[in-house]
């Protein structure tokens, strides 16, 4: 079984740096030189097809093979100092849920809060973590692939990431932070296209998505938390300093 779990993970890891290291490299240096809206929303149709097939197929290919690991990779994980902890506090104590609360809200006001104090700055002025300016939509047809990409990216990257992957590595190595820890190397590491400053911004979030998992004991919490960070920069930045619903396709 564990030599039948490692093959699946060797050629899962190969697809996705291939795909990382050439393909997205490639068409992400060719999207950078688009102009034209057409040919821009092409390719982002594509983008977010192959995102469901390729993430959504990978997931649940990984799911089927090695669903027996993922309630046991998730309580090894929780049985990890740092986090039981965490739970302890947050879950258990009035005080840390209302800091747990109060970190939410504060969460969505610096994601928010710093788009709409800049919303006459030009697109090109506004600080971005990572190469990801190119992938900004530019006008009104292109925003619904916006949104698409960044709920696809939610939904899949964090079944694939922090559940599926770390409970596959866990049927190989049974060492659960060990599992979530190189999971999140891994998702860091399919963000080169974005240059380094994209791949250490990914790395840190993919730790705070699994430490979101981890401590909540539910996909769904990072699954929205990514989504949000998403649809923030494809979508509330178009929107409020982009000023894309303005500009037809």
């Amino acid at each position: 079984m564990a030599l039948q779990l490692l093959a699946l993970l060797l050629v899962i890891v190969a697809l996705l740096v291939w795909r990382a290291v050439s393909r997205e490299r490639r068409e992400y240096a060719q999207f950078k030189r688009m102009r034209a809206t057409s040919s821009r929303q092409k390719v982002m149709r594509r983008w977010l097809v192959e995102s469901v097939l390729v993430f959504g197929g990978l997931s649940a290919a990984v799911l089927l093979a090695a669903w027996e690991y993922v309630p046991q990779v998730l309580r090894d994980g929780q049985a990890w100092e740092p986090i039981a902890a965490s739970r302890a506090f947050f879950l258990d104590s009035p005080l840390g849920r209302g800091i747990a609360i109060g970190a939410a809200v504060g969460v969505l006001v610096a994601l928010v809060l710093p788009v709409l104090l800049l919303r006459r700055a030009s697109p090109d002025d506004v600080p971005k973590l990572g190469d990801i300016g190119a992938l900004l939509p530019r006008t009104r047809g292109e925003l619904p692939y916006g949104a698409g990409l960044a709920l696809s990216a939610g939904v899949f990257e964090e079944l694939m990431f922090r559940l599926a992957l770390p409970a596959l590595l866990f049927g190989i190595w049974p060492d659960g932070p060990v599992a979530f820890a190189l999971s999140t190397l891994l998702f860091g590491a399919l963000h080169l296209y974005q240059r380094w400053v994209g791949v250490l911004t990914a790395t840190a979030l993919g730790a705070i998505f699994a430490y979101l998992y981890l401590v909540s004991g539910t996909i769904l919490l990072p699954i929205a938390v990514h989504a949000i960070v998403d649809l923030r920069s494809l979508v509330l930045l178009p929107l409020v300093i982009g000023k894309v619903w303005s500009t037809r396709s």
